[in-house]
Order: structure tokens, then C-alpha cells, then sequence
């Protein structure tokens, strides 16, 4: 039992450090559109660009079954380096925005190695407790998906100003180095999932032939409509709300990594829950929580307080449904195409993003932060339909031991 929490702890702090360089870019835009003058358009490409990579990654790895046809401790160690090499190349060869967004595809089509294979190694070693197990693993991912925006809010790199953004690349490259070095060295397979899956290049389209499968990736398609145009947009939100009403910008900043890295209490409160409460009813009530942020976090733009109380808020409630998506899913397909099955679903996932993303910016500078994220609800409201539709289902019993 210890060594089963020691192997999920290591594989929840390699995917935090590995995760680090998703949001790398991003979260220095200020200092980027200072020193390249970058347009809207390419500011959200900064986040897009790795959407995209990760897209094709995830859906070449499922097409190809590579997550369940090699072992995934050594396929997420490989990965690692690969999203850790492209990073950093951003700030050494300084390519300026064009080759940039190349960088940052192939970052995003390397991390589609190091996510959802690292869902299935932790499934490899959780059963009944699967949902607290991905939970623990996606809080990680939070955390490591704040860390670009903490780096740039501390002093670490100098004082006054913007912080230098090669500093901040470059740091979180050398952690994705140390989350595959933990991969290659330390981490290992469970005694779940253990055969190695035959090539077929069909199952990967099985996730939506399938009801109850296809209603869980519904829903975790409707979280996804919100989680990443959150993620992505509501630190610039932060900070817009704060230079206007003249607080300093470095809180701010803080402030938007608290947001990501709230939700790490909120997958592993969820985990436990939906352990013991059924899977369907707490991605419900989270989709719900969540859902009711975006329509009411605009209307305390010019009251920063509250408003950073509010995000904190969305944010433990917005990710905090996301491990039991996959859960459901690794709960409800064949075992021997669990990989292939997570990555298919979180290909579907960050397809969606890519709208939500770009859209959010055009929707603010029109009609102003206080309405930009009011399109967001419609995913929540449409996820948590579906989760509910599942619950119905004489299938739902195979998840979370029988408890829906």
C-alpha cells in the first residue's frame, strides 16, 4: 500500500513539473508584447499553438495505441524532454512570434505523452480508490499549469519591472527534464492494465460509439469549454481588474496563480467524494459550482477583492471535476485500451479549447471584461446534463464500485 502512494506521489510531482511548460509563454505575454509587439490574435496563438500540438499528438498516440503498446513510464520520459528541448528553445535561439509558435506545437504535441499516459500509470495502481488516485494527478497538473504565472510574480530573477521571460522558460524547461528523469528512473507500472494491447487503430474511435463512454466525454467536453479559456484568460482578467483600480500588478500575478493552483484541493476533494458518492454526481455539482463563476465573476471586475475571492473559488471548482472524467472513462472501457481511450478523450477535450481560447479576447476587447466569460456557461450547463443522462444508465454501476 505505501509503495502504491509513493509511485502516485511520484507521478503526481513529475506531471506538476512536466506540466510547467504549457503555460511558460503565456504567462509572460506582458513582456513578450513589450519586446515584439504582439498582436491580439498572436497573443492567444501563445496558448493555442500548444492546444493544437497536443491535439495531433494525442490523436497520432491514439490512432497508433502507443500509450498501450510501450511502457508508459519510458514513453512519458521521452516526452518530457521533448516538450523540456522545444521550450527551451524559445528563450536561447529567441526566434521571435512566428518560429515561436512552432516551439510551442511541438511543446504541446510532446506533453500529449506525459498527460494521459501518466493517467493511465496512475490507474495501473489505483482501483477503488481510482477517482482519488487521477485526482491527486490532475491537482498536480493545476499547480504545475500556475507555476509560469508564480515564477513570473516572484522576485527570484531580479527586482523591479517585468520579470526577464527567458528566465522564466528556462526554469520551467529544466523541470520538465527533472519530471522525465523521475519517469525513466523511479516510476513504474501497477499491477492494473499490465498486458501490452495488439495495434488496432479502430478502437480509438470506439470512446464515442459507445453510450456510456460517449456520455463522459460529453461531459468532460463541456468542462473543457470553460477549464482552459479560464485558465488561460482569467490571470490577464486578474490583472486588468487590478491596474485599474491601481493595486500592484505583481499581486495580481499571484493572484492568478492561486486561481490554477486552487484546483489541486478541488481534484482531490472530488477524488474522495466521487469515490464514495458516484462519479456522475459530484461532476455534476462541480459543472454547476463552476458554471455559476462565469456568469457572475464579470460583475465584480471593478471590485478586485471580491473578485480574487470569487476566482479562487472557480478555480478549485473548475478542474475539480476534470480526474473523474477520466476516470469514468478508464472505468468503462476495455482494459486493455485504457490508454488509447484517455487519449482519444482528452484530444476531443483540447480540440474544444481552441474556440474558447481565441474567443474570449475578441469578446472583451467588444464588450468588456464583464461579459467575456458569460459564453463559457454554456459548456458547464451541457456537461453536466450529459453526466446526469449517464447516472440514468444500468452501465453507470461499473464506475466507483457501483456508486454511479
Amino acid at each position: 500500500m505505501n509503495h502504491k502512494w509513493t509511485q502516485v506521489s511520484l507521478l503526481a510531482l513529475a506531471e506538476l513539473l512536466a506540466m510547467t511548460v504549457w503555460f511558460s509563454a503565456s504567462a509572460v505575454v506582458p513582456q513578450l508584447t513589450a519586446e515584439w509587439n504582439l498582436t491580439g490574435a498572436q497573443k492567444s496563438w501563445l496558448t493555442m499553438s500548444v492546444q493544437i500540438g497536443f491535439v495531433v499528438g494525442a490523436l497520432l498516440s491514439s490512432v497508433l495505441n502507443l500509450a498501450d503498446r510501450f511502457p508508459a513510464n519510458r514513453f512519458v520520459a521521452a516526452s518530457a524532454f521533448l516538450a523540456a528541448g522545444a521550450n527551451a528553445a524559445i528563450p536561447l535561439l529567441d526566434p521571435g512570434p512566428g518560429p515561436t509558435l512552432a516551439l510551442r506545437f511541438l511543446t504541446g504535441f510532446a506533453l500529449a505523452g506525459v498527460y494521459p499516459p501518466g493517467m493511465k500509470l496512475v490507474a495501473s495502481w489505483c482501483k477503488e480508490d481510482r477517482g482519488l488516485g487521477i485526482g491527486i494527478l490532475v491537482g498536480a497538473l493545476a499547480i504545475g499549469n500556475g507555476v509560469p504565472h508564480l515564477l513570473n510574480a516572484l522576485p527570484i530573477f531580479g527586482e523591479g519591472g517585468m520579470p526577464p521571460w527567458r528566465s522564466v522558460l528556462l526554469a520551467t524547461s529544466l523541470q520538465a527534464v527533472v519530471a522525465a528523469l523521475l519517469a525513466l528512473v523511479v516510476i513504474r507500472p501497477g499491477p492494473y492494465f499490465g498486458k501490452t494491447a495488439p495495434f488496432d487503430w479502430r478502437f480509438a474511435g470506439r470512446v464515442l460509439a459507445d453510450r456510456p463512454a460517449r456520455l463522459a466525454n460529453f461531459g468532460y467536453l463541456g468542462h473543457m469549454w470553460e477549464l482552459y479559456a479560464m485558465w488561460s484568460w482569467v490571470p490577464i482578467f486578474l490583472l486588468a481588474s487590478y491596474e485599474e483600480s491601481h493595486w500592484a500588478p505583481r499581486a495580481a500575478r499571484l493572484a492568478g496563480f492561486g486561481v490554477i493552483a486552487a484546483g489541486t484541493a478541488g481534484c482531490v476533494l472530488a477524488g474522495r467524494l466521487a469515490d464514495r458518492l458516484g462519479r456522475t454526481r459530484v461532476t455534476a455539482w462541480s459543472l454547476i459550482a463552476s458554471g455559476a463563476c462565469t456568469l457572475t465573476a464579470g460583475l465584480l471586475f471593478h471590485r478586485p477583492g471580491p473578485l480574487t475571492a470569487l476566482c479562487l473559488f472557480w478555480g478549485f471548482a473548475v478542474v475539480a471535476d476534470s480526474a473523474q472524467f477520466s476516470a469514468a472513462v478508464s472505468e468503462l472501457a476495455d482494459p486493455l485500451y485504457v490508454g488509447t481511450a484517455l487519449t482519444m478523450q482528452t484530444c476531443l477535450g483540447f480540440l474544444l479549447t481552441l474556440f474558447t481560447i481565441r474567443i474570449i479576447p475578441p469578446l472583451a476587447d467588444r464588450f468588456g471584461w464583464e461579459h467575456a466569460f458569460l459564453i463559457l456557461a454554456i459548456g458547464p450547463a451541457f456537461g453536466a446534463w450529459s453526466m446526469l443522462r449517464l447516472r440514468r444508465l444500468p452501465e453507470a454501476a461499473k464506475m466507483a464500485s457501483g456508486n454511479r
